[in-house]
């Protein structure tokens, strides 16, 4: 196996991704798969979860169903178990898990002050929350190897500010800053082989925003077509060109990387617009 093969193999690691249901948290569990990882996919929805391991060993993989909800410890308890009766070890989470809703959402003609509480607390508890108890549940078996990484998923929501959507923004935030705090924390109080970062989608069409940026003939609508034009690369993302990024993060490769986040964004986070 040559140098460049051995930086980017996940052969023999165990991987488990939260939100391993949705269009990008699927296209990650089966990229791990793909690279050597065992693949735990972890959704709400059993029969999604069952579908995407099922893609993944009829690919040759080796990949187990974990229903759960990432804000249900229980759950999460019940679903690391699983995972280690099955394969003794866990060395990699993929917080993927969250989303927006509605209710967090400013709707046309509304002002921020016309929004619920309850909406924002909701989205915050799905992208925040969801991060961090699968960090301390699946985590703390990491921390026991000595070794392990964890992957947040941020936004492009996180670092620039965008009309409408404020709850979600507020949450990515929140998640960006946890990754650091938890990238300087887990190295310095467990060892140096415990390493946290994120990576940070630009615009992908995924089941919730698909509605938001394309009509149903395919044509773009007209808040798809800002970002288009606020993207130097000029089109969305495909799922599966997240999976280097995501795949150097997990590996030898990125040894020394800790605490970061990186965009994969199309150039969006460094065009101004102008």
């Amino acid at each position: 196996m040559s140098l460049l093969e051995q930086l980017f193999n996940l052969n023999g690691q165990v991987a488990i991704v939260t939100g391993g249901t949705g269009v990008l948290g699927g296209a990650i569990a089966r990229g791990l798969a793909g690279a050597g990882a065992a693949v735990g996919v972890l959704g709400r929805r059993r029969e999604q979860a069952e579908a995407v391991a099922a893609q993944i060993v009829a690919g040759g993989g080796q990949a187990l169903a974990l229903a759960a909800d990432v804000l249900d410890n229980a759950q999460l308890e019940a679903a690391r178990d699983t995972i280690l009766a099955h394969w003794g070890r866990i060395d990699i989470l993929i917080n993927a898990a969250g989303g927006n809703q509605p209710s967090a959402t400013l709707p046309p003609g509304q002002s921020f002050f016309d929004l619920p509480v309850e909406g924002l607390q909701g989205v915050i508890a799905l992208n925040l929350q969801g991060t961090l108890l699968p960090s301390q549940v699946f985590g703390a078996v990491l921390v026991r190897g000595g070794a392990g990484v964890i992957v947040n998923v941020s936004s492009m929501a996180a670092q620039r500010a965008m009309t409408r959507v404020i709850g979600y923004g507020l949450a990515k935030a929140a998640v960006e800053n946890a990754t650091r705090w938890l990238a300087v924390e887990l190295s310095r109080s467990f060892g140096a082989g415990l390493r946290v970062n994120a990576i940070a989608p630009g615009f992908f069409i995924g089941e919730q925003n698909r509605a938001l940026l394309l009509n149903p003939d395919g044509t773009l609508t007209a808040r798809g077509q800002t970002i288009i034009d606020h993207t130097p690369a000029g089109r969305f993302g495909r799922p599966e060109e997240l999976l280097s990024t995501l795949v150097w993060l997990c590996g030898p490769g990125a040894s020394f990387v800790n605490g970061v986040v990186i965009p994969v964004d199309g150039g969006f986070s460094a065009f101004s617009g102008v």
